[in-house]
């Protein structure tokens, strides 16, 4: 099923994108805590995600790119700050240097993901992105955020049909 709405509240200033999917949510909660699971679907596809040190612990910085077709790189990084496994994750998210620096320059939003038991099976995952400003709201919509992320979360059904097949 994977994404089923995108809702953009600028009055909240989030962006909540919720998908759907016919897994358990120890499955869906595998594709944040495992890293290489992680880097199959975080990024729209042509711009697939490398994760280096990665651990979803509060406190814990978890650095990442994600590489373009041509080579580019865009980094980002997470600051994990509250985690109920295998329902919630909250950190940090923003823009990183070359070198996985935060870049000042960007803005840096908060991320809550809450995993939820759908009534009938499965699991329903809803992204909330809450950003610091309208400016930085409407800066990383017009960067093509919220079309990223739906390309990306739509990556998962066939991660999890393949999970499930191997076992």
């Amino acid at each position: 099923m994977t994404v089923t709405n995108v809702m953009k509240d600028p009055d909240t200033l989030t962006v909540a994108i919720t998908a759907e999917f016919d897994a358990t949510i120890d499955q869906a909660w595998q594709l944040w805590e495992n890293p290489r699971l992680l880097e199959r679907w975080w990024g729209p596809p042509t711009y697939p995600a490398t994760f280096g040190d990665h651990a979803l612990t509060p406190g814990h910085v978890v650095n990442y790119f994600m590489t373009g077709p041509a080579g580019d790189r865009a980094h980002g990084w997470w600051r994990i700050t509250s985690v109920d496994a295998p329902r919630l994750l909250e950190f940090d998210d923003g823009f990183a240097d070359d070198t996985g620096a935060p870049n000042p320059a960007m803005p840096t939003m908060v991320i809550r993901v809450d995993l939820i038991d759908r009534e009938g099976g499965g699991v329903r995952m809803v992204v909330r992105t809450t950003f610091p400003s309208h400016e930085a709201m409407e800066q990383v919509l017009a960067m093509g955020m919220d079309e990223g992320m739906t390309q990306a979360m739509n990556q998962i059904d066939d991660l999890l049909t393949e999970a499930a097949a191997a076992g």
